[in-house]
C-alpha cells in the first residue's frame, strides 16, 4: 500500500466501497485492490472481514461448487481471492475460523465422501487448511484429534495431490510442521495412518493413488516424528507393502511405487537436496529413518519373486521404436527392481550381497545392461551396481561380477559387434527396413572400463584379470585410450565449458591457428542448421541441393561425447 497524503493521493476504491452504507462482500472481493488492501492491515476491511458471517461465506466460496451456468466471478475470482485472503495469516480472521466449531465443520465437511472434490477446490481447501497448521497448530490438531475420522477421509482423497500435501504436513512429514508442537504429534501412535496408506496399493486401481501413497510414504522416511518412524521400518510394515506389491491382479503402478517406499527406506537421503538436509539438521522434531538388519531381512525374502520378473522370455508383447523392436520392453516395474537391486549394494549389508549373489541378482542385471542397449535409466543403474560391487571391500562380490557375471568379457563383445544385435531371441530387434544401428550403451561401457583401470591400480584381484585378457590390453591400447583422449573436455577446439577455457591466450586470434578443422563434421552441423530452420528462406533455397545429398544417419551415444556417423555419402561434386 503507498503512503497517503492528504491532498496528494486518491482515497483507496476499498474504502470508497467502505464508505457506503449498504455494501456487500461480493463487491469487496470484485475489488482488484482487497488482498493489497488487507496485507497492508487495512483496520476497517479487517473488522468487517473478522466476522462470523463474512468467514463463512469466505469458506463457502472456496469449497462450495457451482453450476456451470454460473458467471465466471462467482467460478473462478471469488473462491481465488477469498483462499487469498485466508492465506494472507491475518490473526484475527484465522482466530475466528479455529475458535469456532460450526466453522470447523464447515472447513473440513470438504473431504467428506458426499461432497464434490474439483481439483481447483481442491488447492483451495489444502492452502488455508495448511495455513492454519503454519499459524494456528494447536487449535487444528485439537479440533482433528477430535474428529478422527478427517484422517481416514484424507487418506481416501489420497489420489488428489493437493490433498495428499495436507495428509503429509498433517502426520509431521514435512520440514516446516511442527517444530515446536511435538506433544500434538503424540496422537499419531493410536492411530494405524501408516497402515491406511499402504493398503490403498491393494484397495485401489489408480496410479495416481498408488504415486501419492509412496510419496507420503517417502517422506515418512525422509522426515518421521519419532511415533511414525518405528512402524514404517519394521519388518511387518515391509511386508505388507512387498505383499501388495507382488499380487499378481495388482497394476504395475502397486509394484513400482512399493519399491519406491523399499528403496527411501534403505536410502531416505536419496530423493532429498543437499540443501534440504542441512536444513534438516537443525531440526529436533523428526530424523531420518534407518532401515533395521531386520527390515532389510524382510525385503530379502521376498527377493526371489521379484528376481521372476525380470524374466523376458515368456513376454509377448512388442513396442515399435524408431530403432526397431523390443520384445518385450523394459517397462518401469523391471527397472525399478534393478534400481531397488543397486540400492541394496550401496548399504553395506553383508547377508544382502551374499542373497543377490546367490540368486543372480546381479548377473541379471547385467545381462539387461545388454539386452537393452537404448535404457539409459537402465544403463545408469547397472553402473551403479558393477561400481558398487567393484569398490566394496568383500573378495567374494569383486570376483562374481568379473568372473560368474563375465562383465569384461560382455564388454568386449558389446565393441566388437558395436551394431544392434539381429539374434531373433533378443528382447531389442533391429527393423528390417534399416541396416542395424549402433548400440547406445558405448558411453557406460566407457565408464565402466576406465572405473576398472582406476581401481585396478589398487587392487591385485581387478589388475590380474585384466592383464590374463589379451583382448582386453589390445582393445584398452587401441580403442579405450583414443577415445579417451577425443572425450576429453580440456582437449576441445570449441564447444567446452566457459570454466575450462584455457586462459593462458588473451584472444581468439592466438588460438584459431592451431585448431585442425572436420569439414565433414561441420558440413553436417550447416545441414542440420538449414534443416532445423535457424536461417533464412534465402539462405535455406540455396543450401537445398546439398540438402537433397546428405542421407547420413547421426547416433548420439548416451553418456558421451562421441557422435557416431553411420555412413556419410558425399554427392560427387562436393569437394573436402
Amino acid at each position: 500500500m503507498f503512503w497517503r497524503m492528504t491532498g496528494l493521493s486518491a482515497a483507496s476504491p476499498v474504502d470508497t466501497i467502505l464508505d457506503k452504507e449498504n455494501f456487500t462482500l461480493e463487491e469487496l472481493l470484485d475489488e482488484d485492490e482487497i488482498i493489497q488492501e488487507c496485507k497492508a492491515l487495512n483496520s476497517r476491511l479487517i473488522n468487517f472481514l473478522r466476522d462470523k458471517a463474512q468467514v463463512e461465506q469466505l469458506l463457502r466460496y472456496v469449497m462450495e461448487e457451482v453450476p456451470e451456468d454460473s458467471e465466471k466471478k462467482r467460478s473462478f475470482k471469488f473462491p481465488f481471492i477469498a483462499c487469498e485472503i485466508f492465506t494472507c495469516e491475518i490473526d484475527v480472521i484465522l482466530r475466528t475460523l479455529v475458535e469456532d466449531e460450526e466453522l470447523m465443520d464447515l472447513l473440513f465437511s470438504f473431504v467428506k465422501p458426499d461432497h464434490p472434490h474439483s481439483t481447483l477446490l481442491s488447492g483451495y481447501f489444502s492452502k488455508v487448511v495448511i495455513c492454519l497448521m503454519l499459524r494456528k497448530t494447536a487449535p487444528l490438531m485439537n479440533y482433528v484429534q477430535g474428529h478422527p475420522e478427517i484422517v481416514v477421509q484424507l487418506v481416501d482423497l489420497i489420489g488428489i495431490t493437493s490433498i495428499m500435501e495436507v495428509l503429509i504436513r498433517l502426520i509431521g512429514a514435512d520440514e516446516n510442521i511442527y517444530s515446536n508442537y511435538g506433544d500434538t504429534m503424540q496422537w499419531l501412535e493410536n492411530t494405524d495412518v501408516l497402515e491406511m496408506i499402504a493398503d490403498k496399493f491393494s484397495s485401489s486401481d489408480s496410479p495416481e493413488v498408488h504415486a501419492n501413497a509412496a510419496e507420503i510414504l517417502c517422506a515418512v522416511t525422509r522426515c518421521a516424528p519419532p511415533s511414525l518412524a518405528t512402524k514404517i521400518c519394521s519388518p511387518s510394515f515391509v511386508g505388507r507393502l512387498f505383499h501388495h506389491a507382488l499380487e499378481e491382479s495388482r497394476p504395475k503402478s502397486v509394484l513400482v511405487h512399493s519399491l519406491s517406499v523399499c528403496i527411501s527406506l534403505l536410502d531416505p537421503k536419496r530423493l532429498a537436496s543437499a540443501s534440504y538436509q542441512a536444513f534438516r539438521s537443525n531440526l529436533s522434531h523428526g530424523a531420518l529413518v534407518t532401515a533395521s538388519p531386520e527390515t532389510v531381512d524382510g525385503m530379502l525374502e521376498s527377493l526371489g519373486n521379484l528376481l521372476k520378473l525380470l524374466d523376458t522370455s515368456s513376454a509377448e508383447n512388442i513396442l515399435p521404436t524408431p530403432y526397431g523392436y523390443l520384445r518385450p520392453p523394459l517397462g518401469k516395474h523391471r527397472l525399478k527392481i534393478v534400481e531397488f537391486i543397486s540400492v541394496l549394494l550401496t548399504i553395506g549389508s553383508e547377508t544382502a550381497e551374499k542373497e543377490l549373489i546367490r540368486q543372480s541378482a546381479i548377473k541379471r542385471s547385467i545381462d539387461l545392461f545388454f539386452e537393452y542397449p537404448y535404457n539409459n535409466f537402465l544403463h545408469h543403474h547397472v553402473e551403479n551396481i558393477i561400481v558398487s560391487c567393484l569398490e566394496g571391500k568383500r573378495t567374494e562380490l569383486i570376483e562374481h561380477v568379473l568372473n560368474d557375471c563375465d562383465t569384461v568379457g560382455k564388454i568386449l563383445v558389446a565393441e566388437r559387434l558395436s551394431s544392434l544385435s539381429t539374434e531373433s531371441n533378443a528382447p531389442t530387434v533391429p527393423s528390417e527396413e534399416k541396416a542395424p544401428p549402433r548400440i547406445g550403451n558405448v558411453g557406460h561401457m566407457t565408464r565402466i572400463a576406465n572405473k576398472l583401470i582406476q581401481l585396478g591400480n589398487s587392487n591385485s584381484i581387478i589388475q590380474a584379470h585384466l592383464q590374463e585378457n589379451t583382448e582386453w590390453v589390445e582393445w584398452q591400447t587401441n580403442v579405450l585410450v583414443k577415445r579417451n583422449e577425443v572425450e576429453n573436455v580440456y582437449h576441445w577446439a570449441c564447444g567446452r565449458p566457459t570454466s575450462l577455457h584455457d586462459r593462458g591466450r588473451d584472444s581468439d586470434d592466438d588460438d584459431y591457428r592451431d585448431r585442425d578443422y572436420d569439414v565433414a563434421a561441420l558440413a553436417n552441423n550447416l545441414s542440420q542448421a538449414f534443416r532445423y530452420g535457424i536461417y533464412s528462406n534465402d539462405d535455406i533455397e540455396e543450401a537445398q541441393g546439398s540438402l537433397e545429398r546428405d542421407d547420413e544417419d547421426v547416433y548420439f551415444d548416451d553418456e558421451s561425447a562421441e557422435v557416431v556417423i553411420s555412413s556419410l555419402r558425399l554427392g560427387d561434386d562436393q569437394e573436402g
